[in-house]
């Protein structure tokens, strides 16, 4: 499929408001500027500080052991103490170091001026993780808030040698896919550099300091003893038809994952954000659809949701979509608390929208969930999986709405130039 053999956009039904809350969140971060200096302190303080006891490389995650009834149903602040946020363990650390990347929304309806406020890069396959580098160490952290590596690199003050281009109490924060084909940690965002904060700053501005200040470093160089793992910066594109195109079939170092959109206005939001948003098909990733525990494709659509004190089942949007609820004497039977996170197969009924909006939902329980997941599936996932089984948004729908857009754009200057 060459660039220019697209079709125009079909209108799709509406099942979501995720246009609507893009907007909202640009005007909440114009709104509510927090201190985010103290927030990237905090966070680097604490992934060095819960160091594992082994300080050996960890291929896999640690799951640590269920936790109990009092310790899931208490909520975790966000913006704790570094002191507070060392001693949690087990389900309140995954939940913790779950909150502070910034994880995208799926793809369910194109944004507007895709091809003007959007890039879009090829997601790697592997491990998504924090990357910290300070007090002469450096260490990764997975989303559920175990150790991936602990490793000395040319980040600064990432090992125990003589770094003459910044302070000792210099520290950095990089967000990462760490593939493990080519053992690299591919860059995927910049939180922090040197101390600087960049949650404030626009996505813009993150990715021109990624391609900018990491090469200054040498950590895109070879492993050395002072350097274990290699470090690279994923290619990103302007979200016009070219970039697209490229970023779609381009040739990759790494096994694609799918394609990640930015706005490029977004300043870096910890949580689920519309913003940010992940697309993929059986072109550019492996795994479309979700696969069970024996890597098969169920027959119906899975879903995990989070119980709730008054029975209710939500997502892990804030606010959350309520899909349903459970009475409370399956509830008391089956052995379940609040804050279990429980598994649904959507049945024959399927999910019916109104206006956009979720309203009613066939689900049928099977199970809790793997303990080491922190959080439930937020609501733009749960639409892309319906979406992928039934009507899928396809790169011929992105790559239409692009010329759309462009086309529009050409019409209105026609216009203005024959008034």
């Amino acid at each position: 499929m060459a660039p220019h053999e697209v079709r125009r956009p079909f209108k799709r039904p509406a099942i979501s408001d995720q246009q609507k809350r893009r907007e909202l969140s640009l005007l909440r971060q114009a709104q509510n500027r927090r201190d985010a200096q103290h927030h990237a302190r905090c966070l680097a303080s604490t992934v060095v500080s819960l160091q594992a006891p082994n300080p050996e490389p960890i291929s896999e995650p640690e799951i640590a052991d269920e936790p109990s009834v009092e310790s899931e149903s208490q909520s975790i602040p966000r913006d704790i103490d570094v002191r507070q946020a060392s001693k949690l363990k087990g389900y309140e650390a995954r939940r913790w170091f779950a909150r502070q990347l910034m994880l995208p929304e799926w793809m369910i309806d194109v944004p507007d001026r895709l091809s003007h406020d959007w890039y879009v890069l090829a997601r790697p396959t592997g491990k998504r993780c924090f990357v910290v580098s300070s007090d002469g160490t450096t260490v990764s952290r997975l989303r559920n808030g175990s150790v991936l590596h602990h490793f000395p690199s040319a980040l600064p003050n990432g090992a125990r040698t003589r770094d003459i281009s910044g302070s000792a109490q210099s520290y950095c924060i990089l967000d990462c896919i760490f593939h493990e084909l080519d053992q690299t940690y591919y860059v995927i965002d910049m939180v922090c550099w040197r101390g600087y904060s960049l949650y404030d700053c626009t996505a813009e501005f993150r990715f021109f300091w990624v391609n900018s200040k990491l090469a200054e470093t040498g950590a895109c160089d070879p492993p050395s003893p002072y350097h274990r793992y290699r470090f690279s910066v994923v290619p990103i594109y302007n979200c016009d038809q070219n970039g697209l195109y490229t970023a779609y079939t381009g040739a990759a170092p790494y096994v694609k994952d799918g394609l990640l959109f930015y706005n490029r206005h977004a300043h870096y939001q910890t949580g689920n954000t519309p913003l940010t948003l992940v697309w993929k098909d059986e072109n550019c990733s492996q795994y479309v659809i979700d696969t069970d525990s024996k890597g098969q494709v169920p027959s119906q659509q899975q879903v995990v949701l989070e119980l709730q004190d008054d029975g209710n089942l939500t997502t892990s949007d804030d606010p959350p979509v309520v899909f349903g609820s459970l009475d409370g004497d399956f509830i008391q039977k089956s052995g379940l608390c609040s804050g279990n996170l429980l598994r649904f197969a959507v049945s024959d009924g399927g999910l019916s929208f109104v206006d956009g909006k979720l309203e009613r939902a066939d689900l049928h329980y099977l199970g809790k969930v793997n303990r080491a997941r922190a959080f439930a599936d937020s609501y733009s996932k749960v639409m892309f999986q319906h979406s992928v089984r039934h009507s899928p948004l396809s790169i011929d729908d992105l790559l239409a709405s692009i010329t759309s857009t462009n086309d529009q754009e050409k019409e209105a200057c026609d216009v203005e130039m024959a008034g």
